[in-house]
């Protein structure tokens, strides 16, 4: 069954949302869906969500590094796939640029060839060409770039 949806004023709105903004980082577009959700009008949802920004409650910068960030450390999430995801948020190139500056190169070179090395190790497949292209579809799935996985899987393939 549906649940009844509830509709807010501005001024319920603006307060319910404050909290939902305090609790994690949100983008404007999270914020904007969550207006429309409470039955806003649009010049409403625009004026609440640039009272937040004013209010500092919302940070499009703040959140993309955040964001960033905790995909790379928890999911293990590449470059690509964090981009991807932050765009589909409709965030700024700008703040993107500021997400990903929050991933150093040798921790995420360390942490794609720490995936590869436990994901080979799930592989039964006994065909090396057909193991490899499970590692690299593995690699590209989780958002990595191709030259750097190919890299990888050509340098321990030197080093066995």
């Amino acid at each position: 069954m549906e649940k009844e949806k509830k509709y807010h004023t501005p001024k319920e709105a603006l307060l319910k949302i404050r909290d939902w903004c305090a609790y994690q980082e949100r983008c404007q577009q999270e914020v904007r869906d969550k207006l429309y959700e409470y039955g806003l009008k649009t010049d409403d949802v625009e004026n609440i969500i640039a009272q937040l920004v004013s209010e500092n409650f919302v940070n499009e910068e703040r959140f993309a590094i955040a964001f960033a960030g905790g995909k790379f450390r928890i999911k293990k999430w590449g470059k690509i796939k964090i981009r991807q995801e932050l765009k589909a948020k409709r965030v700024s190139d700008y703040c993107i640029k500021k997400g990903m500056e929050q991933i150093e190169d040798t921790e995420y070179i360390k942490t794609l060839k720490r995936l590869l090395v436990l994901k080979t190790k799930l592989i039964t497949e006994k065909n090396h060409l057909k193991k490899k292209q499970k590692l690299v579809r593995y690699a590209l799935g989780k958002g990595y770039e191709q030259d750097i996985v190919f890299d990888i899987l050509k340098s321990n393939e030197e080093g066995n």
